[in-house]
C-alpha cells in the first residue's frame, strides 16, 4: 500500500448552499412521495375534513381538528419537497468516469476505509436526503463524508467527529450502483385507511 497523504477536512468551509446533490434513486423517492401526497393522502385527509366540518361543531371536533392539523402538516411537507426536487442536482454514480474522478472519492462513491485498529468498514456518499445508516449510506456533508471526499487508495484522513478525532485509511474507491430504499406508503395513511373501509363497509342493520 503506497504511503498517502494526510489530510484534514476544512470545518471553516461550509458545503455549497442549495445544491442538492442526490443520486436518481434517491430523487425517484423523493418524486414518488410527492405525487403520493398531492394525489392520494392530500385529497384522502381533505375528504375526512369536509365529512367532519358537516358534523357540526368544528371546535369541539375531534376529527375536523385533527384533520385540520394533518392537512397543514402535509402541505409543509409538499413544500419541502417541492424545493428539495427543484434544487436537486442528480449524479449517477455508474456513470463512465475518467482520471481522477474514477479513482478519488466524490458525490457517489463507495468508499471502504480501516480505522486505526484495522477495523474495515464500506459506506456509500450520496445526499442529505438519502441518508441510510442500515445500507451505510452516509452524507457527503456528514463529518465523514467530508473527511473522504477527494481520498484515494492509500490516503489516509483525518475524522473530527462529536466522539474525537480518529484516523482512517483509505483502502477502496468504488464507483457503482447505489440502491436507495423506494418509497413506500406510511403505515397509518389516510388514503390507506380510506381504501380499506371501502373494502370492509360496516354493517348496516
Amino acid at each position: 500500500m503506497r504511503k498517502g497523504f494526510t489530510r484534514k477536512p476544512n470545518a471553516d468551509q461550509p458545503a455549497a448552499p442549495g445544491k442538492n446533490y442526490i443520486t436518481p434513486g434517491g430523487l425517484q423517492r423523493l418524486q414518488d412521495e410527492l405525487r403520493f401526497l398531492l394525489t392520494r393522502e392530500r385529497p384522502a385527509v381533505t375528504e375526512v375534513v369536509a365529512w367532519a366540518a358537516s358534523n357540526g361543531d368544528r371546535s369541539d371536533n375531534a376529527d375536523y381538528q385533527y384533520g385540520k392539523r394533518r392537512l397543514r402538516q402535509i402541505d409543509g411537507r409538499i413544500r419541502f419537497l417541492g424545493k428539495r426536487i427543484e434544487a436537486a442536482e442528480a449524479v449517477d454514480p455508474e456513470t463512465p468516469r475518467t482520471g481522477q474522478a474514477a479513482t478519488r472519492a466524490f458525490f457517489g462513491a463507495t468508499v471502504r476505509y480501516a480505522n486505526a485498529a484495522g477495523v474495515e468498514r464500506v459506506v456509500s456518499i450520496v445526499g442529505t436526503d438519502e441518508v441510510d445508516l442500515d445500507r451505510n449510506h452516509i452524507s457527503w456533508v456528514s463529518p465523514l463524508g467530508r473527511a473522504l471526499l477527494k481520498s484515494a487508495a492509500g490516503d489516509s484522513v483525518v475524522l473530527q467527529a462529536p466522539g474525537g478525532t480518529a484516523y482512517l485509511t483509505v483502502l477502496e474507491v468504488r464507483y457503482e450502483r447505489i440502491l436507495v430504499a423506494p418509497f413506500r406508503e406510511p403505515l397509518g395513511a389516510e388514503s390507506s385507511a380510506k381504501g380499506l373501509r371501502r373494502a370492509n363497509p360496516p354493517d348496516e342493520g
